[in-house]
């Protein structure tokens, strides 16, 4: 048999700490290994997962399109990216779009829009303002732009023209904005930075002194966005509107893409300023279509919105019998269980014994962000699991 960890170590760069499992099959909330044990999957892919491994609505469109046009240059229309695009359009508070890759391509595209919108508008203002605990991806400009110094001490010199201030603090953003400031970008929810929630009145306080101030708000829901906090666009659930927004993880059902949505007067590209090779091609945007659409005719949020509720319930009752859990919090089906001690990983494996998957976010904390599908079944298995493996990290300490 072929020993694909090992090959691995051989071929590929070490740039994660992998779970000693190999995976090869997915159907709905469930994963299997090559050895044919069956797992329970909250890890739904970092989040991407949204209709879980392998839906049919999406395989077979995937699969049509497959054989009818997969690639062309942008120099071209087609049809997909099109109908994509209305209905993001539609369902949303933005009016264009563009389509890139991944979620750091998108959000390196809103700086730049950000930064092209100053230039045009605010006397070459090109300073973005981000916060502490952010994370907006892995190129250089968003190590930059990401407010976590672990990501940032390998790579200096970093690119200029990011601010990091404390999150959840209007008052911070206001003392960092000067006359070179075109944007504020946030997460809504802040996920790789341990699903931390702000306050209610916080982004309505940010995008008010964006308006005094004459500057874009940039809302980052790569993780946040797609029904995952249990409404379709996490920014409905704070009475805002963004000035751009980014997507990715949750868009195509696991096929690559990327996109940044903006309002009309900070769509402010013109052709020849920004582009993509492979963004927006019809094999990615038919995904990222059937995907969307079944999220909206089938009230995915809103039923995401009940599951969670039931998961954060849950995770509260556990809270209440293990006193090492200090804190449960999310929106939907982002969801973190915060520990007093570094015990996550401890946490991770036994789950893992029991057939669950899980995702350590932090050394002391879990992240739970299964697909968008499950129902309160599943959540009783996961619990059920979970209990059992807190147990045995009761006995040990």
């Amino acid at each position: 048999m072929t020993n694909w960890q090992e090959l691995e170590h051989k071929y590929l760069m070490n740039t994660v700490k992998r779970i000693p499992v190999t995976l090869v099959k997915g159907k709905g909330a469930r994963v299997w290994d090559e050895n044919g044990r069956e797992y329970l999957d909250f890890v739904g892919g970092w989040g991407v997962n949204s209709l879980g491994h392998c839906p049919p609505v999406v395989a077979e469109v995937v699969t049509e399109q497959s054989h009818t046009l997969i690639q062309t240059s942008n120099q071209f229309y087609t049809v997909p990216q099109v109908q994509l695009a209305e209905l993001l359009v539609q369902n949303s508070c933005l009016d264009k779009v563009f389509f890139g890759n991944s979620g750091v391509e998108a959000n390196e595209g809103a700086v730049k829009l950000a930064r092209r919108y100053g230039k045009r508008y605010l006397n070459g203002a090109y300073e973005v303002i981000t916060t502490m605990n952010s994370f907006h991806g892995r190129t250089l400009a968003m190590v930059a732009a990401t407010g976590q110094p672990k990501f940032q001490e390998p790579y200096p010199p970093l690119p200029i023209g990011f601010v990091n201030v404390e999150y959840n603090n209007v008052e911070a953003i206001k003392v960092a904005t000067t006359s070179q400031t075109c944007a504020v970008m946030l997460e809504p929810v802040q996920g790789e930075g341990g699903v931390n929630m702000p306050d209610d009145i916080y982004l309505a306080g940010v995008r008010a002194w964006c308006d005094q101030k004459g500057i874009l708000l940039i809302l980052d829901e790569i993780q946040a966005g797609m029904g995952r906090t249990g409404t379709l666009f996490a920014y409905e659930q704070y009475g805002v509107e963004p000035d751009i927004m980014t997507l990715a993880k949750g868009v195509a059902s696991g096929v690559p893409i990327g996109v940044i949505l903006a309002k009309d007067k900070a769509s402010v590209f013109t052709p020849g300023e920004h582009g993509s090779t492979f963004g927006g091609n019809p094999l990615a945007c038919a995904a990222g279509y059937v995907t969307l659409k079944f999220i909206i005719d089938n009230d995915i949020a809103g039923k995401v919105e009940e599951v969670g509720q039931y998961l954060t319930a849950g995770l509260e009752k556990l809270r209440r019998e293990f006193p090492f859990i200090t804190e449960v919090r999310g929106r939907g089906l982002l969801v973190a269980v915060e520990f007093n001690r570094d015990i996550a990983e401890s946490a991770v494996m036994a789950c893992l014994d029991g057939g669950l998957l899980v995702n350590k976010l932090k050394s002391n904390v879990l992240r739970f962000m299964p697909p968008l599908i499950i129902g309160n079944d599943e959540v009783d298995e996961a619990l059920g699991i979970l209990d059992k493996a807190l147990h045995r990290l009761a006995s040990q300490v």
